[in-house]
């Protein structure tokens, strides 16, 4: 007996368990079964309440998520299910956050776009899904539920690959808390309180949305973006210069559209400082950002303490900018419609020239 109960607290222990809530330690199952397993019987055991309001507490929904049911909802995941059917086939399967978890997704999906297509209008759209992706995507709630301290607190169990999905590995359970801890100030408060959790958890980091921008030929596409903009024409101009004689010259080159600098660039030879500056010049462009205090998103509009469903006051809202259409019409070739030969950039120069 005494073999047992040291194997039940060790184990206990090392996942977190508290045994101070339970109706009775050592279990009935780890006497009367030969073949117990003290992990199985760990990953069973529901978080105590103390646990549960201590994590809403630390997050700040203690006064908004205030039974500990609904958060030990939130940290379970229905993977969870499979392992309660197995050692408890006649007990009621406790309640996951699978639609928790779907709900809470859409609507950081929605808060993330929204905030990043208002505050860089000319993002390309794949740079756009990226960050939102970097924002918040799995791995990211995933992080986020770690540093909450939710990790104790998870329910669920390892599911292997099969045909159709794959394996389900601990950091794709973590990430589902934060999703449904979302959908939780959702239902229990409202769509603006629900924005300020996302943006204060999740939006408020910094993401190097540089390193998302790449570009094979960066002068082509800057010829192409000045002239979709009606602009000049770029020419690179060499700006400083040391050592071209030496091992190890420095070059600066600057593009101007006119009298406007453009970018700005450096390198060991003049191709590299221009490729730099091509670069720098649509990182500028694309990474411009709206400021602060003339930021504003469509959600906004809502009431911030009514039902979205039901009739209320409706705040001021000014559209921001759209950025320009990245798509050609009947582009794709399937509607039968011969689109417009795209012109070269030689054309277009002969076109300002007045050839």
């Amino acid at each position: 007996m005494g073999h047992v109960s040291n194997r039940l607290y060790s184990t206990a222990s090392k996942v977190a368990i508290s045994t101070a809530h339970l109706a009775q330690f050592p279990p009935r199952e780890a006497v009367v079964r030969q073949a117990f397993d003290p992990h199985s019987w760990a990953a069973l055991q529901p978080p105590p309440p103390s646990a549960l309001t201590a994590f809403s507490h630390r997050i700040g929904l203690g006064s908004i998520v205030v039974s500990p049911d609904s958060v030990r909802r939130a940290c379970t995941h229905k993977s969870f299910l499979n392992l309660h059917a197995k050692y408890y086939p006649s007990s009621p399967a406790p309640p996951t956050n699978a639609d928790l978890t779907a709900l809470g997704n859409s609507l950081m999906g929605l808060f993330a776009s929204e905030y990043l297509h208002a505050s860089y209008p000319h993002l390309p759209t794949r740079v756009l899904k990226a960050a939102v992706s970097a924002h918040v995507g799995p791995l990211t709630c995933a992080s986020v539920a770690q540093e909450m301290g939710a990790t104790p607190l998870l329910r669920w169990h390892r599911q292997p690959s099969t045909p159709t999905l794959p394996p389900l590995l601990h950091s794709d359970a973590l990430a589902s808390i934060p999703r449904a801890l979302t959908a939780l100030v959702y239902q229990e408060r409202s769509l603006s309180t629900a924005r300020k959790f996302v943006h204060s958890f999740f939006l408020a980091r910094h993401v190097d949305l540089r390193a998302m921008l790449k570009f094979r030929d960066p002068k082509r596409a800057l010829m192409e973006t000045v002239a979709k903009f009606g602009r000049e024409r770029p020419k690179s101009r060499l700006l400083k210069e040391t050592g071209r004689f030496s091992n190890s010259p420095i070059f600066v080159v600057g593009i101007y559209s006119g009298a406007d600098k453009l970018g700005e660039g450096f390198g060991s030879s003049l191709k590299m400082a221009e490729y730099r500056a091509a670069e720098d010049s649509l990182h500028r462009l694309y990474l411009t950002r709206t400021p602060s205090d003339l930021l504003q998103l469509p959600s906004s509009t809502f009431d911030p303490q009514g039902n979205i469903y039901k009739p209320g006051p409706v705040a001021d809202y000014t559209p921001g900018v759209l950025g320009e259409a990245e798509v050609l019409y009947a582009s794709s070739g399937r509607s039968g419609i011969i689109a417009p030969k795209r012109p070269s950039i030689e054309e277009l120069a002969s076109r300002k020239a007045g050839v």
